[in-house]
Formats: C-alpha cells, structure tokens, sequence
C-alpha cells in the first residue's frame, strides 16, 4: 500500500486560506470516513499553520486526488485551482516529511514544542475512527506515527533544537520567568487586544497566570479576549487604575505615541510598585516611554530586546540542524526497511505457494508409478520433496528480504515474479508454465 501525504501549510497557502483549510475536531472523523472509503488508512493533522492528510493506499485508490478535493472544497475552489497552495509527498519522502513536522523541522518558528502534541492528537483521533473497512488507522500508519513520536523525542532530547525562546511571544514569558521565577498565580494587563497581545497572553497563562485584566480602546473587543481566557475587561480610560493589582504588563496597541508614560505610572503607583512589575512592550511605535524603565522595581522590556533573545536562540538552533537531521535520516531508513519489507511478503507466499504447488503435483504423479511402496516410505518421499523445496526456495526468501532493506526491492520482486511465471496460473499437468518452452 503506497503511502502519501497531501497538504497545505504557512509554507504554501496565506492565512486566510489556512484558516479555512483547517478541520475542526467535530469535522475530523466525517473527513476521515470519506479518505477511507476504498480501504485507505487516513489520518488527518489540522493546526493553525497546516492541514494535512496522511494515507496509506491501496493500489489503485484516487486517494490523493480525493484528499486534494476534500480541501480544495474547503476554499469554494475545484483542485485544479487550489493545487498551487497544495503539496504531495509519497512513500519515503512521506515518511521523512512526517518525520521532520514531528521533530519541528518543518514549522514557521524552527523546533517549537508544540506540535509533538498536536500529532499525537491527530493519530489519537484517527484511532478511534472506524468505518464499513474497519478503523481508518491500519498496520502501516500506526508504525509511521509512532516512529514520528519516537523520532521527535528523540531530537527534542538529543539536541538543542527546541532550547531557548523562539518566537517574541515566548521571549517574553522568558523575560517574566527570570523576574518572577515561576508564573504561577500571577496577575496580568493587557493593553490592546490584538493578536500579538493574545499570543503572548496565550503563552503566559499556559506559564501559570491567574488572571487578566484587559483593556482596549473598543470596549467589546477587550471583552472578547476576555472571556476567552477567562479574565476581566475594563475600559481603556480605566486602565491606569489596574496597575497596582497587577505583576505583568503586556503593552500592544497600534497608539501612534506612548499609552503608558512616567506621570501616568506615577499617578497609579505614586510610592512605586511594592514589587516588582514586569512591562513587555511589544507594539511599534511604542506603547511605553523609556523613561518608565528608570523607575524602582520596574523591568521593562521592548520588542527589540525580544527579538534579540528570539534571533540568539533561533541561531543556536540552527547549529543543532546537522545533528536532528541526521536523526531524521536514520529514522526514515530504518522505517523504510520495515515497511519496504511489507511488499515482499505477499511475493514470498506466491513463491511459496508455487513451491509448494509443483512439489504436490509432482509428488502424486510419482506415487502413482510407486503405488508398491510402503507408507512409510511414501512419507520419506514427502519429507525429501518439502526439504528440496524449502532448500532451493530459502536463498531466493532471503534475498528478496534483503533488497526491500536496501531499497531494490521493486525491481526484485519484478524480477522473481517473472522468473518463477508467479502472476500466471499454472497449467493442469502442474508445470506452471503458461507460455511458449
């Protein structure tokens, strides 16, 4: 069964394409029941950056032209349109493909952590998928996924792939963390609710953050992000107000000067914060006026020592490229050896078969001539025949074993099925040969 992967990630397809290429949980099974109706395995991995079907084919299936459909659907748009913003890998390039997505090869921010998990989701889900053909995840994807896992772990533990803050959002719950130490139970401000100031919330409240206070200068736009993660919107004018409830700042609003200046921390804070108040400033221009670092027990930190720490980190990780994609390469060649072996099973049981076929008929044919013989030599016979076979036939076993590990064995297999007439039917007299000579 071929394997293959279709898909669209930030790599091929702009956001807005993305967002509406992605699969919902609910949506997951209903897509993978449609990939697995003429007896493909299917998984399905769907996340912010990138959907993508997994398959495991078998011969003859449209698979990938259905897959391809399945997500072109998705942008009102027929395949042939929406092909430029797709990819397909197939056998081993599928495998080192799912192999380096896995180990965070293939993501926008070099080795993030994240999406370990989001495969395990993805094969988690697909494993409790079963259609008319039984479950939609078979014998091949489940080896391909778990060699993915241990690949992934392998790289995150081997290497410094995944170490440091690499995007600003992380770089600033790093900032926090060398305050605070842990983030657990702390208080934060948001200042703007755009997408940057939702990210790096995202990220401090994964670290522990009790609450968030947000304000915005559109009232229900603050009471959006609000409610999704679980805080408390104010108005913009109130803000001020909240920085003495508050350990952490988050300053990302599209104000064309300062918001948060030295008199209106002073006027909020009049002795100073009690402890220490941590304030990431990562709008452009500037939320914050400089001058507000000077202040007692204040850290404030601005995009540009963000992106310092991203851009460090970033180049560490770089240098650990050679060593995770050497893991990579030994994992893809160790899963195509046992998978290549999978295709030469069913030829070494025709071989066999036939073996086996020829020994019989020829057995009969003698045993009628050597009717006078005694059972027991009639089964000595046997025994001396079925030995010949298995001897002549243990070499040729072997060898094809060995050319599906070295990656030779289609044209092996070729060869043997050939030689020995194994995708012909035997003729009656049990010569197997249905040809001329």
């Amino acid at each position: 069964m071929p394997l293959a992967v279709v898909g669209a990630s930030h790599r091929t397809a702009p956001i807005e394409h993305r967002e509406r290429f992605a699969l919902g949980r609910a949506e997951v099974p209903g897509a993978l029941l449609g990939l697995a109706e003429d007896g493909s395995e299917a998984v399905v991995l769907s996340t912010c950056n990138r959907t993508e079907v997994y398959l495991s084919l078998p011969d003859g299936s449209d698979g990938v032209e259905h897959a391809r459909a399945l997500l072109a659907a998705r942008i009102g748009q027929d395949p042939a349109q929406a092909a430029r913003y797709f990819y397909v890998h197939r056998d081993r390039q599928a495998a080192e493909h799912l192999f380096r997505v896995s180990s965070g090869l293939d993501s926008m921010i070099l080795g993030e952590p994240q999406i370990q998990g989001q495969v395990k989701e993805a094969y988690a889900a697909a494993r409790e998928v079963a259609g008319e053909n039984g479950p939609v995840v078979g014998q091949a994807l489940h080896r391909l996924f778990q060699t993915a896992f241990s690949i992934g772990g392998r790289v995150r533990s081997e290497t410094g792939l995944g170490v440091g803050a690499a995007s600003v959002s992380s770089a600033a719950v790093d900032l926090a963390k060398k305050i605070f130490g842990s983030l657990k139970g702390r208080r934060a401000l948001v200042l703007g609710a755009g997408e940057m100031s939702e990210v790096t919330l995202e990220c401090l409240r994964a670290e522990g953050v009790r609450t968030a206070i947000v304000a915005n200068r559109t009232y229900d736009r603050a009471r959006e992000l609000a409610e999704r993660w679980g805080g408390e919107a104010i108005h913009w004018e109130d803000f001020a107000g909240a920085l003495p409830q508050v350990d952490i700042v988050i300053c990302s609003t599209a104000a064309p000067h300062p918001v948060l200046t030295v008199e209106r921390l002073r006027g909020a804070l009049p002795h100073g914060p009690r402890q220490p108040l941590c304030i990431i400033d990562i709008a452009i221009p500037r939320d914050v006026e400089p001058a507000v670092a000077d202040q007692p027990n204040v850290f404030l930190y601005n995009i540009d020592d963000l992106q310092q720490m991203v851009d460090d980190n970033l180049g560490r990780r770089r240098a650990q490229l050679p060593q995770a994609e050497s893991i990579v390469a030994r994992g893809v060649e160790d899963f195509w050896a046992w998978y290549a072996s999978l295709a030469v099973v069913p030829t070494i049981r025709a071989l066999r078969d036939r073996g086996e076929e020829l020994r019989r008929a020829e057995m009969e044919r003698a045993l009628r001539q050597l009717s006078h013989l005694s059972p027991e030599d009639q089964l000595a016979i046997d025994a001396l025949t079925r030995s010949l076979v298995n001897k002549v036939l243990h070499a040729p076993t072997a060898r094809l074993r060995d050319a599906a590990g070295n990656g030779r064995g289609t044209g092996v297999l070729d060869t043997v099925r050939y030689l020995f007439a194994l995708d012909r039917e035997p003729r009656a007299d049990g010569s197997g040969e249905g040809g001329d000579g």
